[in-house]
């Protein structure tokens, strides 16, 4: 059941696929991951009609989308919304997912033949050598047949005739319109030493510490510059502008919200909360739902974060309200 990518054209005109369109229209990296995965789910559905999503009440088995009986054998999608590109930071992720599947196969009674990892996106030189190694190493080590479905083979299948209603559902849709030429990011500055000095008391550094973070110089870099973004949009009091900033800080907000939930019910002992920042942070760099108007890069996405948390509306530690 190997699926290779298709040489199918496109007709003239037709959009492209681009699957940054998740985040458009999840507003998020998490939610990006759920509509992804909802997208598979309505692909594979196409191409083999018994394939069925599993929902994870509590934990999934490591099954986000079936083909086959649980109680014989079965082939196993497993979706990654790795974004922009697939790199050793998710090898883990990589490993644990295919493991789980091997063991819940085993503890469960039903035979997992084929184990197929969807990712939108490539991955670097070092990751790929990696995948063909590993791949190569647990197939003899379990018997199970695994495969990797990239974009390109993910674009191969949607642009087929028995798939094109799902393409249109999710993408064709989210198509950026020809317009003028984007607007240009907004530059950065260092901090002078004051206001590195300056900033050591702020609220945002003090959760961090309080975190365990000991390293925060970069963190007061994207305050700063966030600030004064958002000092100026403010000042200037430009409606489109002042929209795109309350729309960036939501974005931020919600980012945070989603990611502090998650790591409370994973961490329900642990007050620190490991791993919440270099999560959310990671979404916010990745996500591609800011808005253009706002012309934040980066550094000012990253800032806009510890914006909300200096305005004590957020927190890197489950007491975060308690920190004045």
């Amino acid at each position: 059941m190997t699926a290779t990518a298709t040489s199918t054209s496109l007709a003239s005109g037709e959009p492209p696929i681009n699957f940054a369109a998740h985040q458009v229209r999840a507003g998020n990296i998490a939610g990006a991951r759920d509509d992804f995965e909802q997208m598979l789910a309505m692909l594979l559905a196409a191409i083999y009609p018994g394939a069925r999503a599993i929902s994870a009440n509590p934990g999934d088995w490591g099954i986000d989308i079936l083909l086959g009986e649980l109680s014989g054998l079965v082939v196993i999608w497993q979706s990654k919304y790795f974004w922009p590109i697939v790199t050793r930071s998710h090898q883990g992720q990589i490993r644990e997912s295919f493991d789980s599947a091997v063991a819940a196969a085993a503890r469960n009674g039903y035979r997992l033949a084929q184990w197929v990892l969807c990712v939108p996106a490539s991955m670097d030189a070092p990751t790929a050598q990696w995948w063909d190694n590993w791949k190569a190493r647990r197939q003899r080590e379990t018997g199970v047949q695994i495969e990797l479905w990239h974009e390109n083979v993910l674009r191969g299948l949607l642009v087929k005739p028995d798939c094109a209603h799902v393409r249109r559902h999710y993408y064709d849709p989210y198509v950026a319109q020809a317009g003028p030429a984007r607007a240009q990011r907004v530059p950065t500055h260092d901090l002078e030493p004051e206001d590195d000095a300056a900033l050591e008391g702020a609220l945002f550094v003090r959760q961090l510490r309080a975190a365990g973070h000991v390293e925060v110089g970069a963190a007061k870099r994207e305050y700063f510059n966030a600030d004064l973004l958002a000092r100026e949009i403010l000042d200037k009091r430009v409606d489109p502008e002042l929209a795109a900033l309350d729309e960036a800080d939501g974005l931020v907000h919600g980012i945070w919200e989603a990611g502090f939930n998650d790591h409370a019910g994973r961490h329900p002992g642990n007050a620190l909360l490991p791993g919440l920042h270099s999560a959310v942070m990671r979404e916010i760099r990745e996500s591609g739902a800011f808005p253009e108007l706002l012309r934040a890069g980066v550094v000012h996405r990253c800032g806009l974060m510890h914006r909300v948390v200096e305005q004590r509306r957020a927190g890197w530690v489950t007491h975060w309200r308690e920190l004045v």
